[in-house]
């Protein structure tokens, strides 16, 4: 389903460049296809704005080819942005009026970083809430990563996440629960997934508010769940999106905090980091350590040269769940995108009516 040029984001032109089919308008005007409009709703922190962005949108477009996709980027207010950022935000982000007014077929809901022990303190709890409030009476189906799957099971469902132990923090081995759900259709019953969170919400509270279990790990718990309809919103703890390389940048970042003084020396992100890569980085923190000490300047975290020795575990599946998500919302959805279903569906149960 290739995804179309239809604004200025410099997103498209970015994947273009790393090989993806992306139409431009006037090819995407040619076709005589129904196309499928999808919400990008972005409330990542501006370290990771963009690259979330281009992350979710290569998803997207990485899935089946025979349809066209529009993907309708915005956010919401209560987050501490840049000038830059919120520039960036003014030339290529929609606004909500409009998205309101001309709908979607499906929306996307990143992750998001919070300062406050409760969901609901956070300035953007509300908007949000707000957003899915519209989405769930008017949005074929709201796929929710990380951050945002705790704000809707508490939205939606009175659920508080749980703080665990220690950061789950690496890529870890899961399993298939439900293999005759039709989202998991084609892929592997056993595959990896990222995670990187301080709280969590179990099997039992997942249970507990009437969800389906999809995914999980006997280490890192529930990555995958759906609401009781079974797709009208789709709950993910872990992050298919991420890229080989994601981790080794918060793992970097927290290493830097590191040398600040801001933090003790992290652990390596689990099953994440091969042997090759330790050596390498294991070189840089003993230089590192010198360096300090020595009140000299600190070298260069080794990134490109950790690279090479990291493997994406975890890709092919997160495309087939996308491309099994779309398909089926391009299935359900009204040719009216302002409409949720076409006729004939029951909301309460639209996997009937396939």
């Amino acid at each position: 389903m290739p995804i179309v040029e239809h604004s200025g984001l410099p997103t498209f032109r970015d994947l273009r460049r790393q090989g993806l089919t992306v139409l431009t308008l006037k090819d995407a005007q040619r076709q005589d296809i129904r196309a499928l409009h999808v919400g990008l709703l972005n409330l990542m922190p501006d370290a990771a704005f963009q690259l979330t962005e281009q992350q979710f949108i290569r998803l997207v477009g990485g899935s089946n080819q025979i349809a066209q996709f529009y993907v309708h980027c915005f956010t919401v207010d209560g987050l501490p942005r840049s000038a830059a950022t919120q520039a960036y935000i003014a030339a290529n982000y929609v606004d909500l009026a409009s998205i309101y007014a001309q709908g979607l077929d499906a929306l996307i809901v990143t992750g998001a970083n919070v300062a406050n022990p409760h969901i609901e303190q956070e300035p953007f709890y509300r908007p949000l809430t707000e957003v899915i409030g519209w989405a769930s009476e008017n949005v074929t189906s709201v796929l929710c990563s990380c951050l945002s799957t705790h704000a809707l099971m508490k939205f939606l469902h009175g659920v508080d996440r749980t703080r665990l132990m220690r950061k789950q923090w690496g890529v870890y081995s899961h399993r298939v629960v439900a293999p005759q759900h039709p989202l998991l259709t084609g892929i592997n019953t056993r595959f990896d997934v990222p995670h990187s969170r301080y709280n969590g919400i179990t099997r039992a509270q997942f249970e507990g508010a009437g969800l389906g279990i999809l995914i999980e790990s006997a280490e890192a718990g529930v990555h995958a769940a759906v609401s009781a309809d079974q797709f009208r919103h789709v709950y993910f703890q872990g992050h298919p999106e991420y890229d080989a390389i994601s981790l080794l940048k918060e793992y970097k970042r927290e290493v830097l905090r590191h040398f600040a003084g801001d933090r003790d020396l992290p652990p390596f992100p689990d099953h994440y980091i091969s042997p090759e890569a330790a050596a390498v980085i294991n070189a840089y923190l003993a230089a590192g350590e010198t360096a300090r000490r020595a009140g000299t300047p600190l070298p260069a975290f080794p990134e490109a040269d950790v690279a090479p020795f990291l493997d994406n575990t975890w890709g092919d599946t997160a495309r087939t769940i996308f491309d099994n998500w779309l398909g089926l919302v391009y299935q359900l959805t009204n040719l009216d995108r302002r409409l949720p279903f076409k006729a004939g569906i029951d909301p309460r149960r639209p996997l009937d009516g396939l």
